[in-house]
């Protein structure tokens, strides 16, 4: 994840100590200071502030498990090619449990529920709980259509710190997107019935080239709904996404794309909203954020440059993994193919150790060795970490080739 709001606006929120590895005395005061501080939505701070501090380095991996295939919606890019058919390999209430101790006990600081739609699980609170009362920051990735005011209050009453909640588009746009009428409706209401019980909620939104027109609206629509994040994703050639490959956006497409995103975010300031804007899954967007500083002559290019070196891009394999509804290890949410281990054979720490030793991701945490292209020639690749591997593999068949998703040019990037 790359923080628009952080990078290019100066503030901070408490979960760029997981993305930057950054925590500062004066950032700390700032926030707790505020009114309201402790209860999900946290900016503060100067903009020196902001990007000044010691690292702090959480050194287990983020974990995401899609705890099932089952989804009541329909969406073209899934990338879990999620049904509505009862997969009867999941893993039960009882497994699930085993999985959490182990990660509990090995240091993994948040596990993302997410599916499919994780809500269809009956044991869906019950296991967030659990997590929490582990130790972990438990987080949730949703369709949010099955939120209503009781089910917030569970989520939240269970320790639930985020819900990551998907719209693609205002309602026409979405709906067609996500397959289900109706769908955008009751994502809002889900939201809603986060924002009104104060749990924190945040959009989610994969751009392409059916809704990347969206953005302004989708933008203000943040500011008129008091919804205090937003995640920007770039599309993923995996599962169902990668039947729509060709719907990803041009290079000049995803630029436009990104400028739309940061004016967005300055008039949002201009408003006095703070809102979280970050954008996922396409690590270029880092560079081409500095760029568009330094043309600017922005104050904090330079130290936004410092803190994505310590994010340092791609983590897949490293400081992200996955396990699937079956208890199947990947190195990432989206890179299915590439399969590590089961955790119904060997806890999830003990893969991930071994797995360290193992060549394919040995590889992967020193892919700046490996890659090829104009990747390997560009002077963002301690930023950027070679970006997306399994779109690069999808597109071309060469796990080590540039991603096809880059949209900056050569002279950008130093190799003109």
């Amino acid at each position: 994840m790359i923080s628009i709001s952080r990078l290019y606006l100066g503030h901070y929120f408490e979960t760029d100590n997981f993305r930057y590895g950054v925590e500062d005395s004066a950032a700390q005061a700032a926030l707790a200071a505020k009114p309201g501080h402790g209860s999900g939505h946290r900016p503060g701070g100067s903009a020196h502030a902001m990007l000044t501090g010691q690292r702090k380095v959480h050194e287990r991996p983020v974990v995401v498990w899609n705890s099932t295939n089952r989804c009541n919606l329909k969406c073209v890019h899934c990338y879990a090619k999620a049904n509505q058919d009862i997969n009867p390999d999941e893993l039960s209430t009882a497994e699930a449990k085993i999985f959490i101790d182990d990660l509990a006990q090995y240091g993994a600081p948040v596990l993302l529920m997410s599916g499919g739609e994780p809500l269809v699980r009956k044991d869906a609170i019950e296991l967030i709980g659990y997590a929490r009362d582990k130790g972990m920051r438990p987080v949730l990735s949703t369709n949010g259509t099955l939120i209503d005011a009781v089910v917030a209050q569970e989520l939240k009453d269970a320790g639930t710190t985020y819900a990551g909640i998907s719209l693609d588009g205002l309602q026409p746009i979405n709906d067609k997107f996500r397959g289900v009428n109706g769908a955008y409706r009751k994502a809002l209401d889900g939201i809603q019935a986060c924002l009104s019980v104060g749990l924190k909620v945040g959009l989610r939104f994969t751009i392409n080239k059916m809704n990347h027109h969206e953005l302004p609206g989708i933008i203000q629509l943040l500011a008129d709904e008091g919804i205090p994040r937003a995640c920007f994703y770039h599309l993923v050639y995996a599962g169902r996404g990668a039947g729509i490959a060709d719907a990803d956006l041009s290079r000049e497409e995803a630029r436009r794309a990104m400028d739309t995103i940061l004016d967005g975010s300055e008039r949002l300031k201009q408003q006095g909203k703070e809102i979280e804007l970050l954008t996922v899954a396409n690590h270029c967007d880092g560079p081409y954020i500095y760029l568009r500083m330094k043309r600017e002559g922005h104050p904090l290019a330079d130290k936004a440059l410092e803190l994505m070196k310590i994010g340092g891009g791609n983590s897949s394999g490293v400081g992200i993994g996955c396990v699937s509804w079956n208890g199947t290890v990947h190195p990432d949410q989206f890179w299915r193919e590439k399969i590590l281990g089961n955790i119904r054979e060997r806890p999830f720490s003990q893969i991930w150790e071994n797995s360290l030793g193992d060549e394919f991701l040995s590889q992967l945490k020193h892919k700046r060795d490996f890659v090829t292209g104009r990747c390997a020639q560009c002077r963002f690749l301690d930023v950027c970490g070679g970006n997306i591997r399994c779109r690069a593999e999808a597109a071309t068949g060469d796990l080590w080739a540039p991603d096809p998703a880059c949209y900056l040019t050569d002279e950008e990037i130093g190799i003109a």
